[in-house]
């Protein structure tokens, strides 16, 4: 009786806790434009501010919040944990300085190796998390000739189905790249390197010595491990300015991918081409020239494409995506819930579409076999997280998301490099805090272009895509800016905590 009561006491007051340190917390930052507003049973905070394009982010060992800083280098940030969303920035501390990094992080299975990646090259660094400490003098470089223009992001995952190896995400370097046909050219591939080979002193991979994951990816900067099957996904930022048969469809068409690779170790559903640039997925069906059979997610060929592809072609010879996205949404990272039945997806937002899209978070569930549940053809796969309130304020007026990362509570945190911001997401049982929005509850309540496609930017996935937000909203003390729990969610707290002594002591 006396350790039931312990453990009832310990979790009431972690419950308890948690509604005090969401009610009186002291780091409530407002955002200089609308107010992100989180879908219900979400709440969000903004934890960081004044940071220069934050792109990826991951945690250390020790909680430490590492962010890479497009064109200025690696930043460690030190948190005060108040439980909940309440969280601040104590400490920001310079590890790596160096310009030429621009996106690409990630950290090894024993959290005591950096790995960064500029244009040209994957770095690994000696790294201390206790100390946040980075060992500049162990810098050992991992690959090399990668430089390309117009894409210039090498996105990095550290596998944990196969310790040691390490994939690199490598773009295109154009719109319509035609050196992307040339399987040696490096270009537009996920390649993955066995790194337990590469030591001080040793010569580097080039890009071409790895393991081919895929091609024809024009430019897949989001990549992720499911954590129970091992499956390697990507998600596919496409071409900008198409036509079809002579006439414009860049409004409409063709649609972001999420992609399939297989398990590292395995032969299935690796090394294939995905398409690009001859080979375009249909997202909207409204309009398109020459329909004929094709459905959403179906390839079709481009214009330009070598006489020998053909519609039919490119839906016998190449490798279709899974899921295909509200076109040029821009989609620039993947994460699995750590308990694998969803992924999230970081919508960066289009530029240049008559009416803007994008400028959110998105989930996907999966099923028990690791795949979305979603069948290929679905327009509707996604289920919104946090997004922008009103998207004809974006790009100016707009948080633009990136990079994504859990931590060990399973909140999870997104960067956003336009605002120069982190931001903290936490799942609740009640609605979100956002108080008297129109669209509270729902980040696309009332927004005529739900779910319309949009255009993208031609160099989608690089840092400096985009325009930073500085308008003049935020809301008040109870929104959804402010991250604070609303008061449905402290009647669920306190509520769980009766039922949950009635349990114990019955």
């Amino acid at each position: 009786m006396n350790k039931l009561f312990s453990l009832l006491i310990y979790l009431l007051m972690q419950l308890l806790q948690r509604r005090t340190a969401a009610q009186v917390c002291s780091n409530n930052p407002n955002v200089t434009y609308p107010a992100p507003v989180a879908a219900s049973g979400w709440e969000y905070r903004l934890i960081a501010n004044g940071l220069t394009r934050p792109r990826g982010i991951a945690f250390d060992a020790d909680g430490g919040l590492l962010v890479v800083q497009s064109g200025v280098g690696l930043t460690h940030l030190t948190l005060d944990d108040g439980g909940g969303t309440c969280l601040a920035v104590t400490s920001n501390t310079t590890l790596i300085s160096d310009p030429t990094l621009n996106h690409g992080l990630a950290l090894s299975g024993d959290g005591k190796t950096i790995y960064v990646s500029s244009a040209e090259s994957v770095f690994a660094f000696a790294y201390d998390s206790q100390a946040a400490r980075v060992d500049l003098s162990s810098n050992v470089t991992l690959v090399t000739n990668m430089s390309n223009s117009d894409h210039t992001t090498r996105t990095l995952l550290v596998s944990k189905k196969q310790p040691g190896t390490l994939l690199v995400s490598r773009g295109s370097s154009a719109n319509e790249d035609d050196d992307a046909r040339d399987i040696n050219s490096g270009h537009s591939q996920i390649r993955s390197f066995n790194i337990t080979r590469i030591g001080p002193g040793d010569s580097p991979y080039d890009f071409l010595d790895g393991n081919l994951i895929g091609w024809g990816l024009r430019n897949s900067v989001g990549v992720a491990e499911h954590p129970s099957t091992g499956g390697i996904w990507s998600v596919e930022n496409s071409v900008d300015q198409l036509q079809r048969q002579g006439q414009d469809i860049h409004q409409n068409n063709p649609g972001e991918e999420l992609n399939y690779h297989g398990v590292l170790g395995s032969s299935d559903h690796q090394g294939g081409n995905y398409g690009y640039p001859d080979c375009y997925t249909l997202w909207s069906t409204a309009g398109f020239p020459n329909l004929g059979n094709l459905q959403v997610g179906d390839q079709f060929a481009d214009d330009d494409a070598p006489s020998n592809v053909t519609d039919t072609s490119c839906n016998t010879d190449y490798v279709p995506p899974r899921i295909a996205f509200q076109a040029h949404s821009a989609p620039l990272d993947i994460k699995f819930a750590p308990n694998a039945s969803e992924a999230f997806v970081t919508f960066h937002g289009s530029w240049n579409r008559n009416e803007a899209t994008g400028y959110r978070i998105i989930s996907l569930a999966f099923d028990s076999n690791g795949q979305p549940t979603a069948p290929q053809n679905s327009t509707n796969a996604v289920t919104d997280i946090i997004a922008n309130a009103d998207v004809t304020n974006c790009p100016d007026q707009c948080f633009r998301p990136v990079g994504l990362a859990f931590d060990s509570d399973d909140r999870l945190w997104f960067s956003s490099d336009a605002t120069g911001e982190i931001f903290v997401l936490e799942q609740t049982n009640a609605s979100n805090g956002g108080d008297g929005n129109p669209g509270d509850g729902n980040p696309n309540d009332g927004n005529p272009n739900d779910g319309n496609p949009n255009d993208g930017n031609p160099n989608d996935g690089n840092p400096g895509d985009g325009n930073g937000g500085d308008g003049n909203g935020g809301g008040n003390g109870q929104n959804a800016a402010g991250g604070l729990i609303s008061e449905r969610h402290g009647t669920v707290v306190v509520a769980q905590a009766a039922v949950l002594a009635g349990l114990l002591l019955a």
